[in-house]
Formats: C-alpha cells, sequence, structure tokens
C-alpha cells in the first residue's frame, strides 16, 4: 500500500480500493465474510481507520500466500493470532514457490536457446523443466484448494516428491494416470462402484495419490475425502468427467464410498 498513512485518517472504499489494489468488490465480499468491520459515517456510507488499513494488508499478503478466505478468517481470528509469525510461515511457502519459478524461467529459456542452436540442451535438463512445469501448473491451477484443506507442509512436501522422481517414475507416474482413466471408463461401464473392476480402480488411484503423497500419508477415509473435494469443485470433477464421461467422478467416489462400507483392502 503506497499512501502513507496517519492514525486518524479514515478512507471510503474508493480510496482503500485504490492504495490496496484490492476492488471495491472484493472489499464488500471481505466485509461480508467477516473479515474486515469498516465504520459508517453519518451518511451511511464505509469509513475505513488504520486498522482496518492494517488487516487488508495481512488479508491480501496471506491470499498471495495462497490460503482459502475461510482459512484467513479462521487464523485471524484465533485467539493466539500473532501476525509476524504466521507470515514467517508462509514466507517459506512463497520461497518455494520462487525457486520452482526460477527454475521453470531458466529451463524455459534453455529450451529457447537450443531451439535457436544457440546452445545444447541434456535429457537430464529437459525432464528438470517438465518437472517444475507440473509443478507450477498443478499450483496455479489447485494450490490454493490443496493448501487450505492439506496445509502448505503437505503440498510443499508432494511437490518435492515430484522433483525427487528419476524420470522412470515420472514416466510410470504418466501411465498410471491414464490407466486409471481406461479403468474408470471400464468401471462405468458395469455400473456397479462396488464390482471388482471398480475396486480395481480404486487400488489404482491410490497407487497414484501415494505418488505425491507418500506411503505414510494414505488412509481410505483421506482417499474419499480428497475424492469428495473432486465433486465439491468444478475444476477437479471436469477432470475425470471429461476424460471418462460425464458423471466419472461420481463413480469414483461412489467406489471409494464403496470400499470403506464393505472393509475394502488398504492396498498392499
Amino acid at each position: 500500500m503506497g499512501d502513507a498513512l496517519s492514525a486518524d485518517r479514515t478512507y471510503t472504499i474508493g480510496e482503500l480500493a485504490t492504495i490496496s489494489g484490492a476492488t471495491e468488490r472484493a472489499l464488500r465480499h471481505y466485509e461480508d465474510l467477516g473479515l474486515l468491520s469498516p465504520a459508517r459515517g453519518e451518511n451511511g456510507y464505509r469509513r475505513y481507520g488504520e486498522k482496518d488499513v492494517e488487516r487488508l494488508q495481512q488479508v491480501l499478503l496471506f491470499r498471495a500466500c495462497g490460503m482459502g478466505l475461510s482459512e484467513i478468517r479462521e487464523l485471524l481470528e484465533s485467539p493466539d493470532y500473532d501476525a509476524a509469525l504466521a507470515l514467517e510461515r508462509h514466507l517459506k511457502t512463497l520461497r518455494v514457490r520462487q525457486r520452482e519459478l526460477e527454475a521453470l524461467v531458466e529451463t524455459v529459456e534453455m529450451t529457447i536457446a537450443t531451439m535457436r542452436g544457440q546452445q545444447t540442451m541434456t535429457n537430464e535438463e529437459r525432464f528438470r523443466g517438465l518437472k517444475e512445469q507440473a509443478i507450477e501448473t498443478n499450483e496455479n491451477a489447485y494450490g490454493a484448494e490443496a493448501r487450505e484443506r492439506y496445509g502448505d507442509d503437505a503440498v510443499n512436501a508432494a511437490n518435492e516428491r515430484v522433483r525427487a522422481m528419476s524420470e522412470k517414475d515420472w514416466n510410470e507416474m504418466r501411465k498410471l494416470e491414464q490407466g486409471i482413466i481406461r479403468q474408470l471408463k471400464a468401471a462405468m461401464a458395469t455400473g456397479d462402484p462396488a464390482g471388482d473392476a471398480a475396486q480395481e480402480l480404486v487400488v489404482l488411484h491410490r497407487r497414484w495419490i501415494c505418488g505425491y503423497w507418500g506411503e505414510g500419508r494414505y488412509s481410505a477415509q483421506a482417499h474419499l475425502a480428497l475424492g469428495e473435494m473432486y465433486l465439491a469443485d468444478e475444476r477437479f470433477r471436469d477432470y475425470y468427467d471429461s476424460r471418462a464421461g460425464v458423471g466419472a467422478t461420481e463413480f469414483l467416489v461412489a467406489a471409494l464410498r464403496a470400499q470403506l462400507g464393505d472393509g475394502g483392502p488398504e492396498m498392499e
């Protein structure tokens, strides 16, 4: 926020939008969610004081760190809330993302130079760029929701597991992803989410998510929670529905529920 702020000055919603970069619509939305509580002048218009400005800055910083609004509200309303400690924790996430972007920029630059005959690029360098691109694409598409649900540490650890994959592991994960779609189509054709084809689908899907989560973090309940998150978000739902047919995500979740309902195996 660029302007110097005085302790006794107040701002209209338009003025605060200008100095903060947030839209007036966003400021009203934050108020509806209880993140901001501006005073009202005699004319009924909002007036934002220094505390409102400080709180808005924290909201915007946490949003920039990838936090969801509900998580921010819970954090700000916590009786032991410490802004500095909270920002220090999320600064680690920003630094991780900074390294990811720097690596991706370097790979793109090297690729362009190779295409122009200015240098050569090893297969290891090409592969590293693919992993960084996949991480950044996933962060942009789903990062905020994943971090809100599972926390920064879990998402950062998953990203590090992707970086640590060998080319063989990477290719196997891609093949497994394709195999899940084929098995999902086959299982849907049976119409039975508790049948053998559907439970083989659950096994394949578990193997895939454990490649990102790590074996020690898996449980059938967490697997089902992930599937229900797919259903709740159009972008996740579209991933399966657009590849295996309308209703594919619902079928996958039904298969996960059937695994829990019949005491299905936790898989070797």
